[in-house]
């Protein structure tokens, strides 16, 4: 858990090393850091995908856009309406992304940055459907390979090979076993 206090220090520094793409979006960060109530509930996010509450923000030395405030799948580039929620709303947290230039590499960034909560209900989903995914693709697998070893059975019958039929049969009984024990 990030501090207030260090919260409070990266907004002051970074109004104080960057200059915003909207001048109001300075005024929104002064705001915020005036109050230890509303920064306990402001949390600094890489990515804001799937938030409930979400605020991107960017500088003039980035060409992204320079606001936008996202709340129940609504989404605004203007600050005016993402102060009123903040200020009508003061126990919901709010998530900011910040697009600045050396953002990957900003020691002060990343002393604040935490962990977006909805990536990690996305990697628990990602790694259900990547499982489900790898058993659909063993039972097709499994099924190509009964289908192979029955048409080549079939072959070994017709060509009257005798001990290529019981070879196969052979391996088409141990993977059906195999299927009934799995």
């Amino acid at each position: 858990m990030i501090s207030v206090s260090d919260k409070k220090e990266f907004i002051k520094w970074f109004l104080n090393t960057y200059t915003l793409a909207k001048r109001e979006v300075a005024w929104f960060m002064t705001y915020l850091s005036s109050s230890d109530k509303l920064l306990e509930k402001v949390h600094f996010v890489k990515d804001i995908v799937g938030l409930p509450k979400a605020i991107m923000m960017s500088t003039e030395c980035v060409t992204m856009t320079p606001f936008k405030f996202y709340k129940n799948n609504r989404v605004t580039p203007d600050v005016e309406t993402a102060f009123l929620d903040i200020r009508s709303n003061p126990e919901e947290d709010v998530y900011i992304g910040l697009f600045f230039k050396d953002r990957e590499t900003s020691p002060e960034y990343a002393a604040v940055l935490e962990v977006n909560p909805m990536g990690k209900q996305n990697l628990v989903k990602d790694n259900f459907l990547e499982l489900l995914a790898e058993l659909v693709l063993d039972q097709a697998v499994r099924e190509f390979n009964k289908e192979r070893l029955y048409e080549a059975i079939d072959v070994a019958l017709v060509n009257g090979d005798r001990k290529r039929f019981i070879e196969l049969t052979n391996q088409l009984n141990m993977l059906l076993k195999m299927e009934d024990n799995g």
